[in-house]
């Protein structure tokens, strides 16, 4: 049985924001699922909650665990979410997971902060898009330029899902996962603040940094993004 691969995506963006992994699985033949979570991408007229968040990652991951060992990628928000999906106390069938950009606790003066300033971008008259544009041409590559915005930017769901965080257990959720685990973090990312803190609670686990990378680091550095993908590949596939 073929190992699988279920993405999740981060806060605003959408599956698009995964176009070059999906390129790079598909060509070495390896199935793939990127999800939309409620409120983005092909999903921006639904409401965000918490609970169909779990719901779309464990729907993907339960079927793709009828045809496989699966390997759960979560990004961001998206890695918020995954490592406390992964982190239950019943685990679900998720074979190896790679948290990317998501080592920080949403919680406190570092969650206002972020909402106070993603409100003061939204109350502009494009929402913060121009800004976002400018940053994005600055930073990303031509190949994956395009991919972060392609689906649409959920804005309405912004303020809503970050609120939502504040109630994950993070830490008990990754003292909890057994299963292989890598953290993988962009050198320049805001969200590393704890992630000294999250290794040292899972200490099978590998924290790598890519260097010269923003948050942004599976659009910003693809190539090394999908090599890391490989070495998670490479444990499941060695192991069944």
């Amino acid at each position: 049985m073929s190992v699988q691969v279920v993405l999740v995506h981060g806060i605003r963006t959408s599956a698009t924001m995964w176009r070059a992994q999906v390129a790079h699985l598909e060509e070495r033949g390896t199935p793939v699922t990127a999800v939309d979570l409620p409120g983005h991408g092909s999903r921006l007229g639904e409401e965000f909650t918490l609970d169909e968040a779990f719901a779309t990652i464990d729907r993907a991951v339960q079927d793709a665990a009828t045809r496989g060992p699966v390997l759960l990628v979560g990004h961001s928000m998206g890695g918020l979410l995954s490592i406390e999906y992964v982190g239950r106390e019943e685990p679900p069938p998720v074979a190896a997971f790679i948290a990317a950009s998501c080592t920080s606790i949403p919680r406190g003066v570092g969650l206002a902060a972020y909402r106070f300033l993603a409100r003061r971008f939204d109350s502009l008259p494009d929402r913060g898009l121009g800004l976002t544009n400018r940053v994005l041409d600055r930073t990303l590559p031509p190949e994956t330029r395009p991919d972060f915005g392609a689906g649409g930017y959920a804005f309405d769901a912004q303020d809503t899902a970050l609120a939502s965080l504040s109630v994950l257990d993070l830490l008990a959720s990754v003292r909890r996962i057994r299963v292989p685990l890598w953290f993988i973090n962009g050198q320049w990312d805001q969200l590393r603040v704890n992630e000294k803190l999250f290794a040292s609670l899972a200490p099978h686990a590998e924290l790598i940094v890519v260097p010269r990378t923003t948050h942004l680091v599976t659009a910003m550095r693809p190539r090394v993004f999908n090599a890391l993908l490989e070495v998670a590949l490479t444990t499941i596939e060695a192991s069944t």
